[in-house]
C-alpha cells in the first residue's frame, strides 16, 4: 500500500545546539495529497537555510477548503501551499494574507501545477480513456467532495468544461452529463487523499478522479494501478502565500517567505517534479519531460470568467453544484 505520513511531520535543525539558542518553529497548512512532497522538501530547505538558531518546520494537511477556514478559525499558520485560488483569496479577504499576494512570487503565486486525471486498476478493464467514460452507467466514480476539496472542484469544473465543449456549449446537455457523472460518484470523501484510501485500501470504485501527480505517485508506488490522462483537462495550479497576521505576530515573516522561494529554486523544482508535479523551471522541465504526456489545458478564467465566478455560479449554497445534487 502506498506510504502514510502523520499529519504533522516536524523537522528540527540544529536540535543538539546550545539550550540558550533560539528556537523558530513555523507551520506550514497545506492540502491533503501534499504530506509525502513536504516531508521531502523540508529538509533540503533546511540544509541550505542560514538563519540563526534552530528552525523546526510542522505541517498540516487537510482538504484545503478546510485548512483555510481552520486558519480564520485560529489555526497558526505561517504560511500556506494551497491547491486552489478561492481557498488562499478567503484569507486575503479576512485580512490573512496580502491582496497582493499572487504578485509576491512568480507564476502567480504558484510555483507547481498540475491537472485532474484519471486512475484505474491495471489492465483498464473499464476501458476509461476520457470524461465520457465517467458517465456509463456501469462505471462507479471517486472523487471527493466538491465543497470541501479544492481536489474535486478541479475535477467538477474540468468535467464542465469537457462537457462545454463536447455539447457546443448547450447547458442542458451539459447539466445532464454532470448528473450523470455525480450520480456514478460512489463515495464523496472530504478530501484528495481520503479518496485514494477509499479507491487504493478499501477497494471501491472503478476510476479515482485526482490530481495527475497524485494519480502518478500511487500507481508508480503501488501496484495494480495505473494512470491515464485524458486529452483535455484544467489547469491546477499550486497557490502559496504568507500568512502575514500570523507572520508578523510570531516574527516568522522573513523565515515563511524564504521557505517559499526555495520552491521556485532549481532544487526545489526538481524536488516538486519528482513527485509527480508540472513545474516552470525550463531546465527541470526538459529533464522530465518525457513523464509528463502532452495534454489540453484549459484554465477557470478560460471558460467561467474567474474562481470567484466559479465560487459563486456552483459552489455557493444555492449554486449549481447544490442544484445538481438535488436533481
Amino acid at each position: 500500500m502506498f506510504r502514510r505520513f502523520a499529519l504533522a511531520a516536524t523537522i528540527a535543525l540544529g536540535a543538539g545546539g546550545a539550550a540558550h539558542a533560539q528556537e523558530t518553529e513555523i507551520l506550514n497548512v497545506s492540502y491533503d495529497i501534499a504530506r509525502e512532497l513536504y516531508a521531502a522538501i523540508n529538509p533540503a530547505f533546511l540544509d541550505q537555510y542560514e538563519g540563526e538558531g534552530d528552525l523546526t518546520i510542522s505541517q498540516s494537511h487537510a482538504g484545503s477548503s478546510k485548512q483555510a477556514r481552520a486558519i480564520l478559525q485560529g489555526l497558526q499558520a505561517d504560511l500556506v501551499t494551497f491547491n486552489q485560488v478561492l481557498d488562499v483569496q478567503i484569507l486575503a479577504q479576512n485580512g490573512f494574507v496580502a491582496e497582493d499576494w499572487q504578485d509576491q512570487f512568480p507564476n502567480n503565486a504558484s510555483p507547481y501545477y498540475s491537472l485532474p486525471a484519471f486512475m484505474v486498476r491495471e489492465g483498464n478493464r473499464m476501458e476509461i480513456d476520457g470524461w465520457d467514460d465517467l458517465v456509463r452507467d456501469e462505471v462507479s466514480v471517486i472523487f471527493p467532495n466538491p465543497k470541501t476539496s479544492g481536489n474535486a472542484r478541479y475535477t467538477y469544473l474540468a468535467a464542465w468544461a469537457w462537457a462545454m465543449e463536447e455539447y457546443d456549449g448547450d447547458e442542458e446537455q451539459v447539466r445532464d452529463y454532470m448528473n450523470r457523472l455525480l450520480d456514478n460518484v460512489e463515495v464523496f470523501d472530504t478530501g484528495g487523499r481520503g479518496a485514494t484510501t477509499t479507491f487504493v485500501e478499501r477497494g471501491i470504485g472503478d476510476v479515482l478522479v485526482t490530481f495527475e501527480a497524485e494519480a502518478l505517485n500511487i500507481s508508480g508506488q503501488t501496484e495494480g494501478y495505473q494512470t491515464v490522462v485524458p486529452d483535455q483537462s484544467l489547469l491546477a495550479e499550486f497557490p502559496v502565500a504568507v500568512v502575514e497576521r500570523v507572520a508578523e505576530q510570531k516574527g516568522t515573516q522573513e523565515i515563511a517567505t524564504e521557505y517559499l522561494e526555495f520552491l521556485y529554486t532549481t532544487e526545489g523544482q526538481e524536488i516538486l517534479a519528482s513527485f509527480n508535479n508540472r513545474v516552470h523551471d525550463e531546465a527541470v522541465v526538459e529533464a522530465n519531460a518525457d513523464r509528463f504526456p502532452e495534454v489540453e489545458l484549459v484554465t477557470v478564467e478560460d471558460v467561467f470568467g474567474s474562481w470567484d465566478e466559479a465560487q459563486e455560479t456552483h459552489f455557493a449554497s444555492g449554486g449549481v453544484l447544490d442544484q445538481l445534487l438535488r436533481d
